[in-house]
């Protein structure tokens, strides 16, 4: 059953895609309550934008320019009370739904921050960070604006921010080759932002912080209790880490080139 926002207050959606036709459906049937739905896609060869069209949804294409950049031309082009950020990997639950509308409809802030439950190998992610994984979503037009990074994007809200308590649905990785192309894309984009702020490094420096970053999340912040999984994701965030120094230094050689 849809469920409709009060007439005096709207909310917008807004995802940005790239070749999500397997997810973006469920993402989309979670958010049918809003009025209004925003889906910058940035060149899918898949059904990705003729899923989008189906459920109503105002399609933009634009380049890839890094999330940031993406997201904050999604946030532009919505034209509701309210803007709901969310992924095509992620869904809202019907008591998630309830308490947005309930926000936007007794309003006390700017903005919200939402809780993300994240799912990897059939498993809820509790340890290492990724429980409660609070992060801003929801906030009111002209209130807030996405930093323009390649990675880590965040909203920088004007005004007061509170927090909901149910949460996002996040399924991060398709897969475990989803999860080894997501690092090297991402290792990538990490290498070229410290290489833009004049960072250096080497070998040495990459196994190091590939070191900490396994020690730190797996045993100090309790990854080895989620099991499988989380070995993996320590793993494959130590990986991340390697992968992002060693570019980072093959960048550098080159510009010496």
């Amino acid at each position: 059953m849809r469920i409709s926002a009060d007439s005096k207050t709207t909310i917008s959606v807004a995802i940005i895609t790239l070749n999500e036709e397997d997810r973006l459906p469920d993402c989309l049937d979670s958010v049918a309550f809003a009025d209004d739905v925003v889906v910058v896609d940035s060149g899918s060869i898949d059904k990705t934008v003729e899923i989008a069209k189906s459920f109503g949804a105002r399609v933009f294409n634009k380049p890839w320019h890094g999330f940031g950049p993406q997201k904050q031309f999604a946030i532009e082009q919505c034209q509701s009370d309210w803007i709901l950020i969310i992924d095509a990997d992620e869904r809202l639950m019907p008591e998630t739904v309830t308490e947005i509308i309930n926000a936007v409809n007794s309003v006390s802030c700017q903005a919200y921050s939402l809780p993300r439950k994240n799912y990897f190998l059939g498993r809820w992610i509790k340890y290492a960070g990724w429980w409660p994984d609070r992060t801003i979503r929801l906030f009111k037009r002209d209130s807030a604006c996405m930093q323009s990074q390649l990675v880590h994007e965040s909203l920088q809200v004007n005004g007061i921010i509170e927090k909901l308590a149910n949460p996002i649905i996040h399924y991060p990785f398709r897969d475990l080759s989803h999860m080894m192309s997501k690092m090297d894309k991402y290792s990538s984009a990490g290498a070229l932002e410290l290489h833009k702020r004049g960072e250096s490094s080497s070998f040495l420096k990459a196994i190091l912080r590939a070191g900490w970053a396994f020690f730190y999340n797996y045993l100090m912040r309790g990854g080895l209790m989620d099991g499988g999984p989380g070995l993996v994701i320590a793993i494959s965030d130590a990986a991340n880490k390697f992968f992002k120094y060693a570019k980072l230094r093959e960048l550098a050689g080159r510009d010496g080139e």
